[in-house]
């Protein structure tokens, strides 16, 4: 059975656009999944308290076979052939390459090492406003559609990046 998942990609590092994009065609060529849709690019200032650049940020809808746990797998590989060290980084900090879960059909996952929706995405202005341009009625599960949630949110620091 084909599931809907949506997919946030982020990076800040080694020409964050290029990772971006670089992003998006992997997971078009991924197994068992087909990319049905990717949102503009947008800049946007980082979170945490560490000094870094910008992020440039994305997302995708997907179609796949693959499991939850699968697709985070999938993901993480991807991270890695793209140069992510994660034992190397610091929290809330600099990303060649971030992919993210964000939903996977109306499920909701509560593990330790996946959640799903991606905590916080209710709260995320380089998340909601991404996916308000390319599905603004999909429903995050137990919060309501990405419209009805974009419209509480603050877009100020969010730029789309010309195509």
């Amino acid at each position: 059975m084909w599931i809907p998942a949506g997919i946030g990609i982020g990076s800040n590092q080694a020409g964050p656009a290029g990772q971006v994009r670089i992003a998006l065609r992997a997971l078009a060529a991924l197994r068992e999944t087909r990319l049905i849709c990717a949102s503009s690019l947008y800049r946007n200032p980082p979170m945490g308290p560490i000094e870094q650049p910008d992020y440039v940020n994305a997302v995708a809808i997907v179609l796949t076979r693959l499991s939850a746990r699968e697709l985070l797998g999938h993901l993480q590989a991807l991270e890695v052939a793209q140069g992510r060290d994660r034992d190397a980084e610091a929290r809330w900090g600099p990303r060649r390459i971030d992919l993210d879960i964000l939903t996977y059909g109306h499920r909701r996952v509560d593990k330790s090492d996946l959640v799903i929706p991606h905590p916080g995405i209710s709260e995320r202005n380089f998340v909601l406003f991404p996916l308000l341009e390319i599905c603004p009625h999909l429903p995050i599960p137990g919060q309501g559609t990405v419209r009805q949630l974009a419209a509480g949110i603050d877009g100020t620091g969010l730029e789309k990046i010309p195509a």
